[in-house]
């Protein structure tokens, strides 16, 4: 019986294009923590839990704290390789960029800033089923001029666009492809489209039309494209609602008093105090002190060293060394590594932001 080829992963870390990601925090935007862990990690997991074990993580100009925190892939069970892009331009430049690293494997390119909740296994599991020269990844989306876009008769394809004006269909690339070798010749080929990059959708159709074999595979469950603050929020719930039961522990110090319904985890280091209440699922962090009469609600997560006092914050993102000093409401939120909000007295306010790293917020 014959083996299989050796899948290698790539995975995207630099700014691809030109796409407006309206964020205003310091560093590289896919080490955002998603239920307290880095976007990138749940990528990196993802590859690893497909069976691959040799991953190149594309860099861009913005790359502070990705080779710190991965370093040689070990945590992950990966052999991480770093390959610098440099400035996005596109893409498919970055499949450029790492020609070498790929060499003729196929390879799993998995943009670092998506979400997917089945992961990379189902592609990989395609790709070994019959001779194919390409899986790509598609879902039903409300506004498909926003991404790439893919025309299917069947499953035969009619036409691939990226962020067509008038799209011919509903149906998104999601940011998840395995490509063979036989794309790097016509990567090669490529010319900058009109955004002045080199476009994966170009190359995609380019294979096609020499007749490869495409299967376009449509995703089951969920999956989340977080460019905005919103998606990031849709994202860090939708992986705090499906985090297993063994992912839940209570480390810290909880005190005589203290509510804690449903899964919560508490990271060392932590206290609760007597008057909190924490509502699961919810992810607490490492030495994040939480006290006064507290309420942390369902799809929340508290990053290392956080502070609460005297606050409700609810389906919220707090990232680490961050504090809220109520009395007030939290809602629906994101709040910087660093970033302080303090109320000076109690106005019953009920507030919804995005805060960036180290602002501070007084009213």
């Amino acid at each position: 019986m014959p083996t299989q080829p050796q899948v290698k992963g790539l995975l995207l870390a630099g700014g691809y294009g030109t796409r407006l990601r309206p964020l205003t925090f310091t560093g590289n935007k896919h080490m955002i923590p998603i239920a307290n862990q880095p976007m990138l990690f749940h990528g990196l997991r993802h590859l690893a839990a497909g069976g691959i074990r040799e991953v190149a993580i594309v860099l861009g100009p913005l790359h502070e704290g990705i080779p710190e925190a991965v370093r040689n892939g070990d945590e992950f069970d990966l052999d991480v390789t770093y390959i610098h892009q440099g400035e996005p331009k596109g893409l498919a430049h970055a499949v450029l960029c790492a020609r070498d690293f790929l060499g003729e494997d196929p390879f799993v390119m998995y943009l670092g800033d998506n979400l997917l909740q089945e992961g990379v296994r189902p592609f990989i599991e395609r790709f070994h089923q019959s001779p194919l020269d390409a899986v790509i990844g598609a879902t039903p989306v409300q506004h498909p001029s926003s991404y790439g876009v893919i025309e299917l008769d069947g499953e035969q394809i009619v036409s691939i666009a990226e962020k067509p004006r008038n799209p011919k269909s509903n149906l998104a690339l999601i940011g998840v492809y395995l490509f063979t070798s036989k794309i790097h010749p016509i990567i090669a080929d490529l010319q900058p489209s009109a955004r002045g990059e080199l476009e994966i959708t170009e190359a995609i159709w380019k294979l096609h039309g020499a007749g490869g074999r495409i299967a376009v595979r449509r995703v089951d469950g969920w999956w989340k494209d977080t460019g905005r603050p919103e998606d990031l929020l849709e994202a860090n719930q939708r992986v705090i609602y499906g985090m297993p039961p063994a992912s839940f522990a209570v480390r810290g110090q909880v005190a005589d008093g203290a509510r804690i319904m449903g899964p919560v985890s508490i990271g060392p280091g932590s206290t609760i105090g007597p008057e909190v209440q924490i509502d699961g699922p919810a992810v607490i962090g490492s030495e994040v002190r939480i006290d006064g009469a507290s309420h942390i609600g369902p799809g929340t997560a508290v990053g290392n060293r956080a502070a609460i006092h005297q606050a409700s914050v609810q389906r919220s993102i707090v990232m680490e060394s961050a504090e809220i000093q109520g009395p007030f409401s939290l809602v629906d939120s994101i709040v910087g590594r660093f970033a302080r909000i303090r109320a000076t007295q109690d106005r019953g306010l009920r507030l919804s932001c995005v805060l960036g790293d180290s602002t501070q917020l007084n009213f």
